[in-house]
């Protein structure tokens, strides 16, 4: 552990109390010049630390900035975010620098957060508003043993470890549309793009990029109609470093789930939670366009439709909008 990660952990240890620079400096043997030249780095790092001659330092309050070792402080996992966490202050894309990095073996877990990205993308190329230390812009590299065809399961397990970490953090309550967005309100807050490396019938890995809107307080004159944030929906801040370790811990725990117990559970999971089934909807795949009723999901996670004439169609991915 670096010298500036053993003077934030002994500030963390008597948060709200001083602790003298003579104190740390005996504890970490070290200058005092060194101590304050480190309570600077932590300053700039976002940390509130006040300082007073004869009294010391005292930590009020942690930082917001999406930082590693904030990331990992208390986290309840064994994989996502123990791995390398690749902290960019800003990006093009999280899912390209994650993509670069599966490409030369990350092992599953790793994980690429930006405080700002330049060029976010959603579905079908879509931009992803990405204003700076407002949201959570995050990649994580997984290396499942499933075939291609299971991958669009990844999508709704990420959708539903989101609506439920969302529902536990705050007093909002989620609903999932099929098959990556995550909506309040009536509006969208989050959505989730999942991207693959597949030969034949062998799944490489799987990229799973998510963008939430947690402070947010202004969008462009275009997305204000249909999109909010955290912010927008209950007037108060969040601290986006509680939201993604819930995020984490949560869909960690939904992930490994499936491998001894199945699916099944998630699919249940995302009938609870979604704004989609019941409702007539228009689906656009492959230039082509399906009209109905959206009956539910199987269990591979594909969208089942029922048209006007009672035919039942199955899709697997495609472009939704109600009806």
């Amino acid at each position: 552990m670096s010298t500036q990660a053993n003077i934030l952990s002994l500030l963390k240890d008597r948060i709200g109390q001083w602790i003298s620079g003579e104190d740390l400096s005996a504890d970490l043997s070290v200058s005092r010049s060194a101590v304050w030249k480190h309570i600077r780095g932590l300053r700039q790092a976002g940390y509130v630390i006040d300082s007073v001659p004869r009294k010391g330092y005292l930590l009020r309050q942690t930082s917001d900035q999406l930082l590693p070792d904030e990331i990992r402080d208390n986290l309840q996992t064994a994989a996502f975010g123990r791995q390398a966490i690749h902290y960019l202050p800003e990006t093009d894309s999280t899912n390209t620098a994650a993509k670069e990095l599966a490409a030369t073996g990350a092992p599953e877990g790793t994980i690429v957060l930006a405080e700002t990205q330049t060029g976010g993308r959603g579905r079908k190329g879509r931009h992803w508003f990405s204003p700076p230390q407002e949201g959570i812009y995050l990649s994580m590299i997984l290396r499942p043993d499933i075939s291609p065809f299971e991958v669009p399961r990844i999508t709704i397990l990420s959708a539903v470890a989101l609506a439920e970490s969302l529902g536990r953090v705050t007093s909002l309550s989620p609903t999932i549309k099929w098959p990556n967005d995550v909506f309040v309100g009536g509006k969208k807050i989050a959505g989730i793009l999942t991207e693959t490396s597949t030969e034949m019938d062998i799944t490489n890995h799987v990229v799973v990029g998510l963008g939430l809107n947690v402070n947010t307080r202004v969008f462009p004159r275009d997305l204000a109609p249909i999109a909010t944030s955290l912010f927008l929906e209950t007037g108060r801040t969040f601290s986006r470093v509680v939201l993604l370790r819930h995020f984490l811990q949560e869909f960690e725990t939904s992930y490994q789930s499936t491998r001894s117990k199945g699916f099944g559970s998630v699919i249940d999971r995302w009938r609870s939670l979604t704004n989609t089934i019941g409702r007539r909807v228009a689906v656009t795949l492959n230039h082509q366009s399906y009209s109905g009723t959206a009956s539910d999901i199987d269990a591979d996670g594909a969208l089942v439709i029922t048209d006007d004439q009672g035919r039942i169609r199955r899709i697997l991915s495609g472009d939704v909008r109600f009806e």
